[in-house]
């Protein structure tokens, strides 16, 4: 939005050409959100407390948590509208991408907020029931990949990028909407999942957005796409605006979401951050090295599948508690301890999948 007003005012002054720069406008793009978290913040939190729509902690869970039951929750809502404002005012509204990550997260944050919603404001328990559930994430995430493939410009935009090897990219043809659907909804529950201890998720979901911002600028470059032999997407670049939007919008949240959190993110939050990750993935044609980068996400929903899987084969547990932060717990671990170590091994995940640039 504000990109053409920039354009305008371009016509008098010509140092408003600046905004044109990519780089420039992620950066306000990363203020913009973080101010309107930071701002928002204490404001929405009253407003939870106000209306009642606290956390319900589950009885069978760690006892280090039932301190927390009556936090406010929900606060995921705070994120999308920072993500969403201030993508809509630093990116180019004429970019296809821009609108596919943006639609696909206001989507999923949507059935997260009517998950939570039924929870906490009309006690119900169950919330939305999972086959409600499962059936809009999967609408959402074959409509985003029926979009994608049919607006398909270049044969890089079906290709599936393989980490590590310069010359390997698949042709999908039409596979790419099940590896779409896959990657977005996988993701989306995976976040979900992990979203289970005070900031745990949201310096996860920061630190890989920015990850994949990087390679959402590179990718649409051509001449920096052609040096590090990557897919050249045309137009992709204006997801860093996205991705910006979303590491500010982190960052504040999780001034209030730190330990010991003031509020948590609910389903509209996590199930909407997962999908965004997964959208931005599919979008610069790097779904493998989404799974490298969340490897915290993967290791929280394989403990879940192994734990499942192992108590209806044979009736015991691998894991004293899933997902895998609850084992760490129960094995007598502090929170706070459980959550830093996790959040040091994205750290080191990222920057393997950023290593992937070169190491080809």
């Amino acid at each position: 939005m504000l990109l053409y007003l920039a354009e305008w005012l371009a016509g008098y002054y010509s140092g408003f050409h600046v905004f044109q720069y990519l780089t420039l406008r992620a950066i306000l793009g990363v203020l913009t959100a973080l101010a309107i978290s930071l701002l928002l913040g204490p404001v929405m939190i009253r407003r939870l407390v106000r209306h009642q729509i606290g956390q319900q902690v589950r009885n069978d869970g760690p006892e280090s948590h039932l301190s927390k039951s009556g936090t406010p929750t929900m606060g995921g809502a705070l994120i999308l509208a920072a993500v969403v404002v201030s993508t809509l005012l630093w990116a180019d509204l004429g970019n296809r991408y821009a609108w596919v990550v943006l639609l696909t997260t206001a989507l999923f944050g949507a059935i997260g907020w009517i998950d939570d919603y039924k929870k906490v404001a009309l006690k119900n328990s169950k919330g939305l029931s999972a086959k409600a559930k499962y059936f809009w994430q999967s609408l959402g995430a074959l409509a985003v990949a029926g979009f994608l493939f049919s607006t398909a410009q270049v044969a890089a935009e079906t290709q599936l990028i393989v980490p590590f090897f310069k010359e390997v990219a698949l042709d999908l043809g039409w596979l790419f909407i099940p590896l779409t659907y896959l990657v977005i909804v996988g993701s989306s529950n995976a976040v979900n999942l992990t979203d289970g201890l005070d900031g745990l998720a949201i310096m996860p979901t920061v630190m890989v957005a920015g990850g994949l911002a990087v390679f959402a600028y590179l990718s649409g470059h051509s001449t920096f796409a052609q040096y590090l032999a990557i897919p050249f997407v045309p137009g992709v670049g204006e997801v860093v605006i996205f991705c910006g939007a979303l590491v500010g919008a982190g960052l504040g949240f999780l001034w209030f979401n730190t330990y010991p959190a003031q509020v948590f993110m609910g389903d509209v939050g996590a199930l909407a951050l997962g999908a965004a990750l997964g959208a931005v993935a599919v979008a610069v044609r790097q779904e493998l090295v989404l799974v490298i980068m969340g490897g915290v996400f993967v290791m929280e929903t394989v403990s879940v599948i192994l734990q499942v899987g192992s108590y209806k084969l044979t009736g015991r547990r691998i894991f004293r508690m899933a997902p895998l932060h609850h084992h760490f717990e129960l094995k007598g671990w502090p929170e706070p301890r459980v959550i830093v170590r996790f959040w040091i091994i994205t750290v080191v995940l990222v920057l393997i999948g950023l290593a992937t640039l070169k190491i080809r």
